[in-house]
């Protein structure tokens, strides 16, 4: 008990979020194990991993670099249609971990790549021009790999934005993106451990990040972006690593989630998708990491939940989460939490002395 006091209190915030993701896991094999998990429960377990992953990497934009950014779908989408793409090509080819493995790393460096490409005349905006300008970028992906038809034959790789049949494909050819229709024929690989090792790498790497030198940087610079450069802070610098960091991680989220179904179509990763992922931040609490990994896994399971109120179902997760707000959000609510909390505290530590006491009387 001395050394949890003795430590800091962003360790020990790390430690409890940690254990947080640990525990849920640990209770989901054990009630899977015992039969008490249902199908539509087990069905949701690598998407609440995937849009956990999703919601860490924009907190760390929005939270931390102070920016509104509305196209987190589309790095998702260039991340999930690159990874499954490797996936697809070295399945017959390679041992399943390394193609597995590979898929992964080429998501989050496409995405990682988009995230340059776009972060660098981006970030020079603000406000709501950059929420505009991500937008934009989300909606271009989605129409782009919707007109996108790709194949590969014995004459190598053949590209076009026409239809399938302008490929020119020999009779032997394989079909890798059709169009709207997207990837089909996809073997399954992500598993609820696999989702939970990236939720945890996810932790690991913007955790260090925010409390590393840089990541003192990214806050100084959304908290006084003037008075940040003018002390010598690259501006330009950080903003970039935050946001090109987010987008990589968004990419092999977007890996996660379409291994973990048969097809891969880019309506999955529509403007609604960005929207419910800055959801799932601004309940959570702006610039709370374990805030974020929270409201993604109750918010991704509600609607489900909710599926057998039929007409009404919406209009309960529209309550849920207008009420949520007030709760995360309200100052008073806010400020009466804390006296909670600094009651049960000392409760906690009366009792506790009361017991040590007694004990010494004993």
């Amino acid at each position: 008990m001395t050394k949890w006091k003795n430590l800091k209190k962003s360790t020990r915030s790390n430690v409890i979020t940690f254990g947080i993701v640990i525990g849920f896991y640990l209770i989901v094999q054990i009630l899977s194990a015992g039969g008490l998990v249902s199908n539509s429960f087990a069905g949701q377990l690598v998407p609440i991993c995937a849009y956990a992953v999703m919601a860490v990497s924009l907190n760390l934009v929005v939270g931390f670099l102070g920016e509104l950014s509305l196209g987190h779908a589309g790095f998702m989408s260039v991340g999930a249609f690159s990874g499954t793409l490797v996936w697809v090509l070295l399945y017959d080819s390679a041992p399943h971990w390394l193609a597995l493995l590979l898929a992964f790393l080429v998501g989050g460096l496409v995405a990682g790549l988009f995230g340059v490409a776009v972060g660098v005349p981006v970030l020079r905006l603000s406000g709501d021009y950059l929420a505009i300008v991500t937008l934009a970028f989300g909606e271009i992906v989605k129409n782009f790999m919707n007109a996108v038809y790709l194949g590969v034959d014995s004459q190598g790789v053949h590209f076009s934005l026409k239809d399938a049949v302008s490929l020119g494909l020999e009779p032997d050819g394989k079909m890798l993106i059709n169009g709207a229709m997207g990837i089909t024929g996809v073997k399954k690989a992500s598993t609820f451990t696999i989702g939970i090792v990236l939720v945890l790498i996810t932790l690991v790497v913007v955790l260090n990040l925010i409390h590393s030198r840089a990541g003192r940087a990214i806050s100084a610079i959304r908290d006084n972006e003037i008075a940040a450069k003018s002390i010598g802070i690259n501006i330009t610098r950080y903003k970039l690593m935050g946001f090109v960091t987010s987008a990589v991680f968004a990419g092999m989220s977007g890996v996660l989630y379409s291994l973990n179904f048969s097809s891969l179509v880019a309506k999955k990763f529509d403007y609604n998708t960005s929207i419910n992922v800055l959801v799932f931040v601004v309940l959570g609490g702006i610039g709370s990491i374990r805030g974020s990994v929270i409201a993604a896994a109750i918010l991704t399971v509600l609607p489900e939940m909710l599926r057998g109120m039929s007409d009404y179902r919406m209009l309960i997760y529209a309550i849920v989460l207008i009420v949520m707000m007030i709760f995360t959000r309200s100052p008073k609510i806010v400020e009466w939490r804390k006296r909670m909390a600094e009651k049960v505290k000392n409760q906690f530590s009366k009792l506790k002395g009361k017991f040590k006491k007694s004990k010494g009387v004993a």
